[in-house]
């Protein structure tokens, strides 16, 4: 009897260490958190981390249209061979002057000169996304336009009276700010919006993927090991399932000649 109970105590051990792998597991998936913190109506952004072309042409907008100001001090050239680039790709593509393969990606303006020439240093773009959350940058990308009152001639609809300037005018053109009255419960209020104005290098469908593109290059860099993360705890999981199948099997035939 005493080994019965044994035995019994073993496998509800086992039961329970197995459900508190999953629960780490569980909480261990990471989840997409809601943008807060604005009134104004965010667009979803088309993150999408598997999409490796994307990826790629997010990294060459990165490199060619932010690097100017920010840096990514914690994300290496070379990790973009992740994305199929090779490292002659990335030579050819990707690097200026003196950079390497292996360097970071940073920029050669020193945070002081840029806090004193700008009046704040522009922020790392490494955990960018992490931190103000991609349907956001989406959405701040799409919402430029011409603004002569401002000292750089630009202005945002999702961050109002924004100090950067438009930095893919070149792309999208010179959006201009419409703004019309509507009857909203026996009030009249401003309705503002953004329309077409001088034409860029790229039509509206092919600048939206651009945008798209940047920003799910941002989302990768600041978890470059999310998808080979997320791939390997689905095959632990997987995993996890069939042992649980084992485990209750034993537990069955612990039981089995017990007699109640």
């Amino acid at each position: 009897m005493m080994k019965t109970a044994m035995t019994r105590n073993r496998a509800f051990a086992a039961l329970f260490s197995l459900g508190a792998m999953f629960a780490v597991f569980a909480t261990a998936v990471p989840t997409q958190a809601v943008a807060a913190g604005s009134n104004f109506p965010l667009q979803r952004a088309p993150v999408n981390l598997q999409d490796a072309v994307s990826l790629q042409r997010g990294a060459q907008l990165f490199v060619n249209y932010c690097m100017g100001c920010h840096s990514a001090n914690y994300m290496r050239f070379n990790r973009l061979t992740d994305l199929g680039l090779t490292e002659e790709q990335i030579k050819e593509y990707l690097l200026f002057g003196t950079d390497k393969v292996g360097s970071p990606m940073t920029i050669a303006m020193r945070p002081a000169d840029a806090a004193e020439w700008m009046g704040k240093a522009p922020p790392d773009m490494t955990v960018i996304a992490r931190s103000k959350r991609p349907n956001y940058i989406y959405t701040l990308l799409k919402s430029y336009y011409v603004d002569e009152s401002r000292a750089l001639g630009w202005n945002n609809l999702a961050y109002p009276n924004i100090g950067m300037p438009h930095p893919l005018w070149q792309l999208q053109g010179a959006p201009q700010l419409k703004v019309e009255e509507k009857q909203s419960h026996g009030h009249a209020v401003q309705v503002k919006s953004i329309v077409a104005g001088e034409p860029g290098l790229m039509t509206a469908v092919e600048y939206d993927r651009a945008v798209g593109d940047l920003v799910n290059y941002l989302v990768y860099m600041g978890e470059p090991w999310k998808v080979k993360s997320t791939r390997i705890g689905i095959i632990v999981m997987f995993f996890l399932s069939i042992l649980l199948v084992f485990v209750y099997l034993l537990k069955l035939e612990f039981w089995r000649d017990i007699k109640h």
